[in-house]
């Protein structure tokens, strides 16, 4: 049976964020806002690799979603991380 491009993406994907989350676990820093971000990174790296050459399915136009809503969570994370940086009473 053929796999569809989009069960080898979606397979990809949750290869990544299983190595993710076990080596984070192997270097005893398993901690969500990590795992998110290294997930995000191969998300984006899935993205691109699997990219077609001429013609985009419809349901790879509905990834600039997945990976606006991704980026900003991002940011909201990077914010956090600058916020606890600072000393109190800065903002």
């Amino acid at each position: 049976m053929v796999t569809s491009r989009r069960h080898r993406f979606v397979h990809a994907q949750v290869g990544v964020m299983l190595a993710a989350a076990f080596f984070l676990s192997l270097l005893g820093s398993l901690e969500l806002e990590l795992f998110f971000v290294l997930s995000l990174i191969g998300f984006l790296v899935n993205v691109e690799l699997t990219a077609p050459f001429h013609v985009t399915p419809r349901w790879r136009r509905r990834l600039r979603w997945v990976i606006l809503l991704g980026l900003i969570g991002f940011a909201y994370i990077v914010v956090q991380r600058i916020l606890e940086i600072l000393p109190p009473g800065v903002f």
